[in-house]
């Protein structure tokens, strides 16, 4: 695979996976969709079915990673790093691409929500009494980015290291293409399945980010978008979705290479 082709294909496949995976979000939580309050199984299926889709797309073009903590996993295991950064900018961006997608397709739906005062409350009351603390994160930022249910910084980190380290062990394990490089055919449904149990088994305590492009590229454009009433980007947490997967990815590394190598 040439470097061009590498950051092609993670451009285009991780703006697929977000595209897919933010879209499902926006669909359940967003006022006037018409799957609004779909719940936690659509949105977990969602997200599997992305994964799916994206890594049959351009699984031919960079071996489909689409996730820096996948990219890692592989390089631990093959010792090579040397398409590590080209691997990690076309995953950012493409994730950032993906996001503003989700916004252009949703933006009727994402003014009337950040417009009800039912969601955003009175601005006038507001004014008066000031704004509610709910940790720095924004009415619809979830649709970007993760966030915890309950801030306790260790298990939020150990949940985002364990989740991600059952997702990478999945991909070394199995399904890899002729060249060893990402994920086959039979993988890629192997793996969407495994995301979709993460996120059945593993994703309450977080929203299950298991992706360091996955978190930080749509937060960033959540941050840039001229969203009315959108509230913060939660900065301030955006360290573990980032962190934890890229430490899970590792750990699961070291255990294919004691264990299966």
């Amino acid at each position: 695979m040439s470097s061009s082709d590498i950051f092609i294909g993670e451009v285009i496949g991780t703006a697929v996976l977000i595209l897919l995976g933010g879209g499902v979000v926006a669909a359940v939580v967003l006022k006037r969709s018409k799957a609004q309050n779909a719940g936690w199984l659509a949105i977990t299926f969602g997200w599997g079915f992305a994964v799916m889709t994206a890594v049959y797309m351009t699984g031919s073009l960079s071996g489909a990673h689409l996730n820096p903590a996948v990219t890692v996993g592989i390089a631990i295991k093959d010792g090579d790093w040397s398409n590590v950064p080209v691997y990690f900018a076309g995953q950012l961006l493409g994730a950032m691409l993906g996001a503003f997608l989700v916004w252009i397709a949703y933006y009727g739906q994402f003014q009337a929500h950040l417009t009800d005062p039912e969601i955003v409350g009175d601005p006038a009351k507001k004014a008066v009494e000031g704004p509610h603390d709910n940790g720095g994160a924004g009415p619809v930022l979830g649709v970007f980015s993760t966030g915890p249910e309950i801030r306790v910084v260790w298990q939020n980190l150990a949940t985002e290291i364990i989740g991600t380290a059952v997702l990478v062990l999945a991909v070394l394990t199995q399904g890899l293409n002729d060249s060893g490089k990402g994920l086959g055919v039979l993988g890629a449904l192997i793996t969407a399945l495994v995301v979709v149990g993460i996120g059945l088994s593993l994703g309450g305590p977080t929203g299950y980010a298991i992706n360091p492009a996955r978190d930080l590229g749509p937060r960033i454009v959540h941050a840039l978008l001229p969203l009315p009433n959108k509230g913060g980007s939660d900065w301030s947490y955006a360290w573990i979705p980032v962190v934890g997967p890229l430490v899970g990815g590792s750990l699961a590394a070291g255990i294919y290479n004691i264990a299966f190598a």
